[in-house]
């Protein structure tokens, strides 16, 4: 089921602005989702420009479908295949990180506790184990890692026991408004304005689809692909995310020295990090669920010979 749900894309304008350095230039969109940044960097390229889009999703896929564009091509891929591309071939690299609104209002998917459906929760749902089919046989101790890890949920321990506690009486967790009640039941307190079972449901989404070890990844996959000059363009939506890119950048845009040899030359930073862009008042009034996001922007510096 597609076009059913509406998606407003993040920072559309500022990401193709920070991005787009050269019209002739083959850019990477790593994150198709809906098209949104696509189809607008694709009205700004030139006819010697070119557009490559990755995405795990089959309803995004399907979605690509429908641009008739010989400048560009979509790959049913994770973004951690950006390595597959030939060295120093890309002017720019869109990272557009989290989930898209479609996904998140589908109660199919099962990303969601706002309506009840399959505790699913996979970017591509033609591979790899379910949240539901992994609750109902990790352990205690491995579900509260999880969700302390990815969740930062100081009840995780708790919530865990709580899981465990349902399946031992009732069988395994199956939906996403069963996983809600039982996340209620063991969360004590509540966070203003926050149903108790978002940093559980976030947790178990970027452990099943092994989102951070991904953005990993591609983030280094980028410095590969990327040209001289080459701009590095990520839009993070939660904190874990954003540590990741912040430290990544930070790391690479500095000389490093080799303590071993003091008297050699430092390696040279590979990339030079241009600011960081937050949503403007004005979006955020009209998506709200853009609040959260922060855009990094990096360019690949002069590769030494």
């Amino acid at each position: 089921m597609t076009g059913t749900w509406t998606h407003r894309t993040v920072l559309l304008n500022e990401a193709i602005a920070a991005l787009l350095v050269n019209p002739d230039g083959h850019y990477i969109d790593a994150t198709f989702g809906r098209g949104g940044h696509s189809r607008l960097l694709l009205s700004q390229l030139s006819k010697q420009g070119r557009l490559t889009a990755f995405d795990k999703d089959l309803e995004a896929i399907a979605e690509a479908s429908s641009i008739v564009d010989p400048r560009f091509a979509i790959r049913h891929e994770g973004f951690r295949q950006l390595g597959q591309l030939p060295p120093a071939s890309a002017a720019g690299v869109l990272l557009d990180l989290g989930i898209s609104s479609p996904q998140i209002d589908n109660p199919a998917r099962g990303f969601s506790f706002r309506s009840d459906g399959p505790l699913d929760m996979r970017m591509d749902t033609t591979r790899g184990q379910s949240v539901a089919d992994w609750l109902a046989e990790a352990s205690i101790e491995t579900m509260t890692e999880v969700i302390r890890e990815y969740g930062e949920e100081r009840f995780a321990g708790q919530i865990a026991k709580a899981i465990d506690r349902r399946r031992q009486e009732r069988g395994p967790v199956r939906g996403t408004a069963e996983l809600a009640e039982v996340v209620a039941g063991a969360v004590k307190t509540r966070e203003p304005g926050k149903d108790p079972a978002t940093r559980t449901f976030q947790a178990l989404r970027i452990f099943i689809n092994a989102e951070l070890e991904e953005l990993q990844q591609a983030l280094e996959a980028s410095l590969t692909v990327l040209q001289p000059g080459g701009r590095l363009v990520v839009i993070s939506f939660h904190s874990l995310e954003d540590r990741i890119v912040k430290q990544f950048i930070a790391g690479h845009s500095r000389e490093v020295f080799d303590r071993r040899a003091p008297f050699a030359a430092p390696k040279a930073m590979k990339l030079k990090a241009l600011g960081r862009t937050k949503p403007s008042d004005e979006e955020v009034a009209g998506n709200p669920r853009s609040r959260s996001a922060v855009m990094r922007v990096a360019e690949r510096t002069e590769v030494a010979a």
